[in-house]
């Protein structure tokens, strides 16, 4: 009980200063627009922009209103235009809130600097001028600081746009080779695409996923998944989603599993429905046995395995899907959240395909490491990473990457990330290029 009350109380607490935060950047861009719009003369031009600023703040406010709990919903009109709106407010907060950020860190510089480099001399420093300390004035200093200011501001706006623009629906094919101990001869070189988070909607139209799906299509696999999240919300056209996903083609099918976000937009039952009307089929705590080659695959597919329940407990995952697991063939399990991976190679599960982080969307580079936000909720990020297989994980944090020089004396259990197609919260990807997955199984 005191782990769940801790757990809330964090919780509350970090929720608390992102919440802060992003008011004093909001709060700092709005003096700034504000001041710098004060310095047009003509009255009405000044009028003019100053009513188009607040009119953009009410916007943001809407927006931010929409995204909260559902019994909020109802004082905001519904519809496309409002989904496109509030990934734009996303866009905007994100860019705003980094560029705040890095503004703040070069004054942070400044004023250290300032503190730190030795004073003038009382005989020689000018005198005082209204007010101000005598001190010799440094020109090149103030430029100094004025440039990184204004470059420290710019570069994350830029960045966001030119993720929007470049990079949102730059698809890229990953091809990945997965090493599963003890696989049937036959089975050896079964090629696996994989889609996931879809997020269909005002960024990702449908043509869009008619484009991913044609290219995964051209990698000619004979097993074809989709690892969850086809919408945002309950306004995204889900019967769209689906309907371009029905153009896959494969010889052992479609599969696939539920994201969180048919939970949210209560949408899990008719998004199964949905695949079965169009000839596939959705796996929900289920099992199915394919053959390809007189050879058999056991496919698993759970819904969205969740962290915690509301009041903050711990909820185990996979559970009841024991049953599930065959001994005589291997399994494939189907799993939108990748924190489920460590269960199911304890269950005995061979390879786990995933998505949910989306990569994170934004990944740089500071100091020979790559930051991403998604580290923030997991371990798997992206990619491909291993541990033990059939053995209990010995810490909660003991996750293997892949490695050349990996230990051979126990067979792994694989987990693949899918880096996801659309995109949430902000319309941007920044070095995490939206995927389709080629995964092909080879025999060890």
């Amino acid at each position: 009980m005191g782990s769940n009350w801790s757990f809330l109380i964090s919780r509350t607490i970090i929720f608390a200063a992102i919440l802060f935060l992003l008011y004093l950047s909001q709060r700092f861009w709005f003096v700034r627009a504000w001041r710098l719009t004060g310095r047009v003369r003509r009255t009405g031009w000044r009028w003019m922009l100053r009513s188009a600023w607040m009119a953009a703040a009410l916007l943001i406010v809407l927006a931010i209103v929409d995204g909260m709990p559902q019994a909020m919903h109802r004082i905001v009109v519904r519809g496309t235009w409002v989904t496109r709106l509030k990934e734009l407010v996303g866009l905007w907060l994100l860019s705003a809130f980094l560029a705040f950020l890095a503004v703040q860190f070069v004054a942070s510089i400044e004023w250290l600097w300032r503190r730190a480099r030795p004073r003038k001399a009382s005989a020689v420093a000018p005198p005082a001028v209204e007010g101000v300390p005598g001190e010799l004035p440094n020109p090149s200093r103030r430029y100094f600081f004025q440039t990184a200011t204004y470059l420290a501001g710019a570069v994350p706006f830029v960045g966001a746009v030119y993720g929007f623009a470049a990079e949102r629906l730059r698809f890229r094919i990953e091809k990945v080779e997965v090493p599963i101990a003890h696989l049937p001869a036959a089975l050896d070189g079964l090629r696996i695409a994989q889609l996931s988070d879809i997020h269909i909607g005002g960024y990702m139209p449908g043509s869009q996923v008619r484009r991913a799906v044609e290219m995964a299509n051209e990698l000619g696999a004979e097993l074809a998944v989709v690892t969850g999240d086809f919408i945002t919300g309950a306004t995204d056209p889900l019967e769209e989603c689906i309907e371009e996903l029905a153009r896959l083609r494969a010889p052992l099918g479609v599969w696939g599993c539920n994201g969180n976000h048919e939970i949210y937009a209560d949408a899990e039952d008719y998004a199964a429905e949905l695949f079965r009307r169009g000839g596939m089929r959705l796996l929900r705590s289920e099992n199915a046995q394919l053959v390809w080659r007189g050879q058999s695959i056991n496919l698993i597919g759970v819904d969205y395995q969740r962290e915690r329940t509301h009041s903050g407990r711990r909820q185990p995952k996979l559970v009841g899907v024991e049953r599930l697991v065959r001994r005589d063939a291997p399994n494939v399990l189907l799993s939108h959240n990748p924190n489920a991976f460590p269960r199911a190679a304890e269950l005995g599960i061979e390879l786990t395909l995933a998505g949910h982080t989306h990569g994170g969307q934004v990944q740089v580079e500071i100091l020979d490491r790559r930051w991403s936000p998604a580290r923030f909720i997991t371990n798997y990020v992206a990619g491909l990473y291993h541990r033990p297989l059939g053995a209990a994980p010995p810490g909660a944090n003991s996750d293997f990457s892949v490695s050349p020089t990996s230990s051979k004396s126990l067979a792994p259990s694989f987990l693949y990330v899918n880096r996801g197609l659309g995109t949430i919260g902000a319309p941007v990807r920044i070095g995490v290029p939206p995927e389709i997955t080629l995964l092909t199984l080879r025999r060890t």
